[in-house]
């Protein structure tokens, strides 16, 4: 497959490698305590890096607004990125965006003509080309601009990628007033409104140039390389069922009926009309209710765009992620609509922006979509910040990291899956992967007076872990400060022994 090089690429795509795990710190709650949501202060590189160990493979839909590198300077972020800076900067996001997707997850961007070609070709790189979905064209402003120079830029692009295509499956959208405006009931017909539907085909169907009588006797056949597309059998059903136009004379070529009230919903187009989805003076507006004409955010998105796409791409209780947070909409939306959320945005911005308009949302702000949705009010969310690494330079671990912290960033290692038994009794054996139990000596988990409170490899102590996934396990992987059970009786007993923090290579 042909690839995009830059200058700089090689290291980029090295960079989310290096990247240090740091500890998410939380630094208040807000509204109700139980709430999964997060917020989260810091660089979105490192929060992303940060996250692997506890969503990986879990988040629903990816709904990213990067900067789009346009040579404009931005207030609340820089926009004037030179071009190989901003595919070094966007790809290893990407990556780290990529591994935490649910396999049935998809992730789209906002994007406009300055990288919108090239950032295809990069997530083409990263997410594979077969996992492409379409590219979106969403009519962003809301009157032609007619002092452009040379075309009004009405559109922006939006890139959807599916984690794996084969099973991703959207959402089908309702039905819009444009998508019903040709329906009507001219002969009053009490099943309600409908509208007409060929009753021909390229291709022949059976008998494809039977001959139909109307009302008045008229004979019709299809016109030339035209045939019927349905038997002769179902078009006497059809017409017997009042469900054939002949038109207001009853003298015209016939059409099928098809009853608005019996058509489902929509496939999704890769068109979106302002009309629709809303366009960026709505988006600026809606801003400005919350925080004011003098402190509108450059570019934001509207509420009605951001739950198009969550619509189409997940259901209540999914999780989305938006690590280019903005404005807040994403994150706004996703807890109006009844979806768990992740929201990063770097600097002040955060806590003089995101935070204010999310507790607006708490307290029923009725504002966007709001009343679209009958959004009164609820929820919660926490408050983070991104804390020192998880392991120190020189491979130690960080003396504030606890048992949770490590025992998720350890099995994430071990099995590239993020640990979700956290909140259960404490135990040394964090889960079984297959047929390997990975068990963690830290932190004295086993609360007793053994050598280093448990924390050690003995054959006294494996009397107490065997019997924890006895007749489940057929391999161990045992993390502990030492171990002091002979190498030959951890091979007998099928144990993989590994040194904290010496043995501890985070991916």
């Amino acid at each position: 497959m042909p690839q995009l090089t830059w200058l700089g690429d090689a290291e980029a795509k090295r960079a989310a490698r290096r990247v240090p795990y740091r500890l998410l710190e939380t630094q208040s709650v807000h509204g109700d305590p139980d709430a999964d949501n997060w917020l989260i202060q810091g660089d979105n590189l490192e929060a992303l890096k940060s996250l692997l160990p506890f969503c990986a493979g879990r988040v629903k839909c990816i709904f990213i607004d990067p900067p789009y590198n346009t040579k404009s300077a931005f207030e609340h972020y820089d926009d004037n990125l030179e071009h190989s800076q901003w595919l070094s900067m966007m790809y290893p996001r990407l990556e780290l965006l990529r591994d935490l997707l649910a396999e049935d997850g998809s992730i789209w961007v906002t994007i406009d003509d300055n990288e919108g070609h090239y950032l295809k070709v990069v997530m083409d790189d990263v997410f594979g080309r077969g996992n492409f979905i379409a590219t979106g064209i969403w009519q962003k402003l809301h009157a032609r601009n007619n002092s452009a120079q040379h075309l009004s830029d009405d559109h922006d692009f939006i890139i959807a990628f599916a984690r794996n295509l084969k099973i991703w499956r959207p959402n089908k959208v309702s039905r819009s007033y444009a998508s019903d405006a040709d329906f009507w009931n001219p002969d009053d017909d009490p099943r309600g409104l409908w509208r007409r539907s060929d009753l021909t085909a390229a291709k022949p169907y059976s008998d494809g140039h039977y001959e139909v009588t109307g009302p008045h006797g008229d004979i019709f056949v299809p016109r030339k390389n035209r045939y019927w597309s349905l038997s002769r059998e179902t078009f006497a059903a059809l017409e017997k069922d009042d469900r054939i136009w002949w038109g207001k004379t009853g003298r015209t070529f016939p059409f099928r009926k098809r009853f608005q009230s019996e058509l489902g919903d929509l496939v999704p187009t890769t068109v979106w009309l302002n009309t629709d989805v809303g366009n960026n003076r709505e988006a600026k507006q809606e801003v400005a209710k919350l925080f004011g004409r003098d402190d509108i955010f450059s570019t934001p998105k509207p509420e009605r765009l951001a739950r198009h796409v969550l619509h189409i791409a997940t259901n209540p209780g999914d999780l989305v992620l938006d690590s280019f947070l903005g404005s807040a909409t994403t994150a706004a939306v996703a807890h109006k609509m009844g979806r768990r959320w992740i929201g990063i945005e770097m600097g002040e911005h955060a806590r003089t922006h995101c935070l204010p308009r999310l507790l607006k949302v708490i307290d029923g702000e009725p504002g966007g979509i709001s009343k679209a949705v009958d959004w009164n009010g609820g929820g919660g969310f926490r408050f983070l910040t991104l804390g020192p690494p998880v392991f120190e330079p020189d491979g130690r671990i960080n003396p504030a990291v606890r048992f949770p912290t490590l025992a998720g960033y350890l099995w994430f290692l071990e099995t590239g899956t993020p640990w979700t038994t956290h909140d259960a009794t404490p135990s040394p054996l964090l889960g079984l992967h297959d047929d390997t139990a990975v068990v963690l000596l830290y932190n004295g988990i086993l609360g007793d007076s053994r050598t280093d409170g448990g924390n050690v490899l003995t054959s006294a102590l494996w009397r107490d872990l065997e019997p924890l996934a006895a007749g489940r396990a057929r391999r161990w992987i045992i993390y502990g400060e030492a171990a002091l059970m002979p190498e030959t009786r951890r091979r007998e007993l099928n144990i993989q022994f590994k040194q904290i923090p010496y043995d501890i290579q985070m991916r």
